[in-house]
This record gives C-alpha cells, structure tokens and sequence, in this order.
C-alpha cells in the first residue's frame, strides 16, 4: 500500500515528529507553507490524509482552508491542528471553540501544538492502516506501479503467463468467473506490453443494449440518428496504437458478433452512417465468466469469432483455489477501508479466518471484499472478527455440492459424531461465546435460544465443569 499524506505548515519542529513516524511507517509525505497554492498539490497528487494547522491568531482564514478542502473532497480525512504561536491563548474557550468549529466542518480529530507523538502514530494506525500483505508487484517505464495481492502458486502462474503474453500483439481471451480480477489482468497485460505508451480503453459489452453497441465501439456521424448533433469517435479508434479491453464479450448478440468479425480481421470500420473507411490497430483483449464451448455449441456465440479472439488464452483462479492468499487479501482490504470505519485493527480472528477457509466464494475477490467492509464498519474493537454481523455466519456457510449420481449421498462424518449430546451442545456454546467475544445477547441470537435459556445452560456447565465464561 503506498500512501501519502500532505502537511500544511511552516512549523519545522512539528513537520520533523510527523515526517520521522511517516517514514517509520512507510507513508509518504509533502509539507506545504501557506504562502503556496495547497489546491495545486491536491489536484496533481493523491492524498490519503491532510494535516492543517490553524493560528489561533488567524484562526478564521484556516479554518476556510478546511472547509474548501472537505468541500472538494467530503471523504479526505483532515486533522486540524492548533497552533499557538508562542502566544498567549485569550482563554481555554478560544481552543475549544476552535477545536469545534473544525469538528463541525468535517475534521476528524483536533491536535494541540505541542504535538503528542503517540497520539499521532494511534491517527494513521487507524486513518492509514499499512499492515504488510504480499504481493506480486510491476513498475512499468513511467513508474505506474500495478500490484497483484497475493503469494499462492495458481495466482503466480497466471501473473508470469501474463507477463509473457504481453510481448506479442496476439488478441488475448481472459477466462474466469465473476470478481477473480480478469480486468486487473488485463490492464497487466497492456502495462507490460510494447503499446504501453498507447491508450487503454475499456468497454462493458453486458452494460450497453445492442443499439449502443455499435456506436459506441465504432463511433457514429453527424446526423446518423435522432441526438446525433456531432461527430463522434468509438472505442476502437479512441485505442488506436493502444489496447481495447472487450469485458464480458459473451453478452453481445451474434448479429453485432459478425460485424465484430469483419472488424478484428481487417482492423477498419465505418462509424455509425458513414462511408469512409476508418483505419485503426488495435490490441484486443476480451474477458467472459462463461464456458465459451458451451455458448457456441448453444448458439449463443459464433465459434468463428472465439477462434479470433483466443489467439492466447489465460483463466484465472477462483479465490477457493488460493487459499493462501486469504489472509493478505483480507489485510489488504483492512488497509484500504480501515479509514472509512475509524478503526484500528491489529488482529484477525482466528474463528473468522476458519469459516473463510471452509466457505467457497461464489463471488470470490469482490465478495471477500464486500464480507470484510461489512464486518469493519459494523464490528467494534481491534479484532476483525464477524461477531457484529451475525448475518454473515448464515451466509458464509459452505454451499452443498450438487448431487448429479440421483443416489442418496451417505452423510459425513463430522468430529461431533460419537460425542453425547450434552457435550455437543456445550461445545457449540463455547464456540458461538469464542466468536461473539463472549457476548451472550449476540450468541442467544446465532443460536437461536432466549438470552434466559442461554444463561441458564452457562450455569449449568460451570457447575459440572468449572468453566470460567465472560459475562
């Protein structure tokens, strides 16, 4: 995760503490004075968080400073910083009212010059979370930096197949089921390629209807339909020299499919109501979550077609099959939506992880992403965990194979089988209290037994067994 901070003020003691816990951290920092335009490097760089001083002499021009920065970008986190400058305060109720009047104007939290330095590392601990994850990383020639979570075998195998497609003006098909990260792929694939310094364009082939469709990859002509008050360029010739990327190519019909043909072999068009022959050369990358042999034996999709795009052909692994990367992927996404939560994770929770590893993912990488927002933003504490969300534990549940043989499969084996029942439903208990950090409320709820009936059966079992639960 590479992050960056901006600094707004002249104090070089203050800018030193927050400069030396940066580099500590591995984040990236700019110090602006006030004499220059701080909007010129909001605009040219990315900033994950901004620290703004405001002069208790001057308070109200600072304080305007915040409220345009939060105007501009209401989700930037801003920390305000008062500045005494070596001056006397009126009273305690001028920095309050300061610290208030930023808090109301979207600040997040308000420091005091001198800075606490501990107070500061507990911000981006929580606003800048950088927990290290492994990845598979690729600088290209103008520095863009592409990163790939992720360490398991299948993943590493797909990267540097990528790798070595790029080198070729070959089309490329990517196949994969929804959320593996076919377009990351893609856009990999044009990074490492000669026509990196040409365009990338992408286009959504299941969001457009089949009108647009073909305006919008061959661009149209003054006049060709109602609202077409100008000339307009397409995809194609928008990617000349470059890459066109054509996600989820299966969902377009097979009439555009034969023009679609005609166009990749001979690399020319005409827009949309005009005659003149538009000359293009263009890379074709194409992505589909779907079995293409049983599209074309269906006759959803021409087989002529899906020999001109699979010139080279990757698939990329579903998230059951990369079951070490689960814990960098889950870290990675703490990194990225920590900020939103305001919140400081340091641990996952074991219980958590083991109910990840058992689930399959159907929606895979995004999936895993949505689980784990979900579970920061609702959850309470430094242990990411799903004991806040109980909803989920019904969700990640391992989905039932499909039972193709028409024989009643024989049911499995399970640890618990042999064990009296009394002793079962003690260790379910144990469990559900370890996953909810032993509140009982939440655990009555998953069970599904009064808070009564659960406390009771605690009583129970720590008569005959001495346990020591958490009330």
């Amino acid at each position: 995760m590479h992050k960056n901070v901006l600094i707004v003020d002249s104090d070089k003691e203050s800018t030193r503490l927050i400069l030396g816990i940066l580099a500590l951290k591995g984040i990236g920092a700019t110090v602006v004075s006030y004499g220059k335009s701080i909007f010129d490097f909001l605009e040219k760089s990315h900033y994950d968080l901004v620290f703004c001083v405001i002069r208790v002499n001057q308070p109200q021009n600072d304080l305007r400073l915040v409220h345009e920065i939060k105007l501009n970008s209401p989700e930037m986190p801003v920390i305000s910083i008062c500045d005494l400058q070596g001056q006397q305060c009126d009273s305690p109720q001028q920095l309050l009212n300061i610290a208030v009047s930023a808090v109301n104007l979207g600040c997040t939290d308000c420091l005091i010059k001198p800075l606490d330095s501990k107070k500061i590392e507990n911000l981006f601990d929580t606003l800048l979370p950088n927990h290290p994850v492994v990845s598979a990383d690729y600088q290209d020639e103008f520095n863009n930096l592409i990163t790939i979570v992720g360490k398991s075998s299948k993943l590493l195998h797909t990267i540097n197949l990528a790798k070595k497609i790029a080198n070729t003006s070959a089309p490329v098909l990517i196949g994969g089921e929804s959320g593996t990260g076919k377009e990351l792929i893609s856009f990999l694939i044009h990074r490492c390629s000669k026509r990196v310094q040409g365009p990338y364009i992408r286009v959504n082939c299941a969001a457009l209807t089949d009108s647009l469709l073909e305006s919008e990859l061959f661009g149209h002509e003054k006049g060709a339909f109602t609202g077409a008050y100008a000339q307009r360029k397409g995809r194609f010739e928008m990617a000349h020299r470059g890459t066109l990327l054509l996600d989820e190519i299966t969902e377009t019909p097979l009439k555009f499919q034969a023009k679609l043909l005609r166009v990749l072999e001979q690399q020319d068009f005409e827009r949309v109501g005009g005659n003149d022959s538009v000359k293009v050369d263009v890379r074709i990358i194409s992505t589909s979550n779907k079995d293409l042999q049983t599209e074309i034996a269906e006759g959803r999709f021409r087989q002529d077609l899906y020999y001109r795009l699979c010139g080279l052909r990757l698939v990329i692994p579903p998230l059951r099959q990369r079951q070490d990367d689960l814990a960098d992927l889950v870290w990675h996404f703490v990194n990225l939506y920590s900020r939103q939560a305001q919140r400081s994770i340091t641990q996952l929770d074991p219980a958590m992880m083991n109910i990840f590893a058992r689930y399959n993912w159907p929606g895979n990488i995004r999936q895993l992403r949505n689980v784990v927002m979900t579970s920061l933003i609702l959850g309470a504490g430094p242990k990411l965990s799903l004991a806040d969300v109980s909803w989920l534990f019904d969700e990640l549940q391992p989905l039932k194979q499909e039972n193709t043989s028409g024989e009643t499969p024989a049911p499995a084996r399970s640890e618990l089988t042999g064990m009296p029942l009394e002793k079962v439903e003690r260790q379910v208990i144990l469990e559900t209290l370890d996953n909810t950090g032993g509140n009982q409320t939440k655990a009555a709820k998953i069970l599904g037994i009064s808070d009564r009936t659960l406390r009771s059966k605690i009583r129970r079992y720590s008569k005959t067994d001495q346990l020591q639960l958490a009330s």
